[in-house]
Parts: structure tokens; sequence; C-alpha cells
């Protein structure tokens, strides 16, 4: 299942964090892992923020996703699943197929 998932790093944390070269090892161990088909990272609420988008196999290793962040960055973590313009035309096609239907 694709999904998206938005890290956001408190101020203080990211800069203790980056100072002593920990922040770029998570991120760097993060996207190894995940391998996602997009990353992005920006500021959003004034945090530093990281969006990935990412293939979830299992729905058990969110946990082994998530916790690194929360633990090592005291980070709030977002994942929603998402489409990308063919999920939803074909999404969208079976919407219309049962609306025709009733």
């Amino acid at each position: 299942m694709r999904m998206m998932m938005k890290v956001q790093i408190p101020v203080g944390r990211g800069n203790e964090t980056l100072k002593d070269g920990t922040l770029p090892r998570i991120m760097r161990e993060a996207l190894e892992a995940l391998k996602p088909e997009a990353a992005y990272f920006t500021t959003m609420e004034g945090q530093r923020t990281a969006v990935l988008v990412f293939d979830l196999k299992d729905v058990a290793s969110i946990p082994k996703i998530a916790e690194p962040f929360f633990m090592r960055l005291d980070a709030r973590v977002d994942m929603a699943p998402v489409m990308n313009a063919q999920d939803l035309e074909s999404g969208l096609k079976q919407v219309a197929e049962m609306a025709r239907a009733v």
C-alpha cells in the first residue's frame, strides 16, 4: 500500500541531533530502509519536516518505521494511505460504475 509519512522534528531536538551528527544518520537509515518513491524535505509549522512516499508491505511494520523518529528525534509522525494519478483514475472509474448501477 502506498503510504505518505510526514515526520516533523522539534527545533530544539533537531538542533541537538544536527550538531552531534545523529539527524543525517537517522534520515539516511530511514531512506535506505524504506526506499521511498519520493522524499521531500522542507519546513512546516516552523519545524524541520520530511515527507516520504513509500510502499508499506505490512501494517505490522509501522512501529519499526515510526519508532526511530519518535525515540531518537522526539518527532511527530503522521502516516496516511495515498494515491497517485493512475490510482485516482482507477478509483473514480469504479465509483462511476457504481453510480450508474444505482
